[in-house]
């Protein structure tokens, strides 16, 4: 699966985007693109942003269909001393400079925490 991208979102707002051929996320506008971690990132951005969150879905997406610039950049973090920052040191995240485009979209994957709160990767499908 290293030839996807993924993206969390809540599941209600993933459903009502059904119909839809775009979606722009809750930080296009905020900070000029939208978040997404490789399948080796996403835990370590779930469990730093997501703990015990219920309801969420993994959105898995094929990078050679997107209409928008993707960029691999250093982590979007403003606290070089978060969670994040810590284990993240190093690596590029993707970033979307533009609306996700929804055909880009393989398969939506449910994405809930365990009884401790944190989240361990489901299986992403082929």
């Amino acid at each position: 699966m290293n030839d996807v991208i993924l993206h969390l979102i809540p599941r209600e707002q993933w459903a009502s985007l059904q119909g839809q051929t775009e979606y722009e996320g809750d930080t296009l506008k905020s900070e000029g693109f939208i978040h997404f971690s490789t399948p080796q990132q996403v835990i370590i951005v779930a469990n730093a942003r997501f703990k015990g969150h219920t309801g969420l879905q993994i959105l898995v997406v094929n990078p050679s269909k997107l209409s928008a610039e993707l960029k691999y950049e250093p982590p979007y973090e403003t606290n070089p001393t978060s969670e994040i920052a810590a284990q993240t040191r190093g690596q590029l995240f993707p970033h979307l400079y533009g609306p996700l485009n929804l055909d880009a979209v393989i398969r939506a994957v449910d994405f809930e925490p365990g009884k401790d709160g944190y989240f361990t990767l489901p299986d992403l499908g082929n």
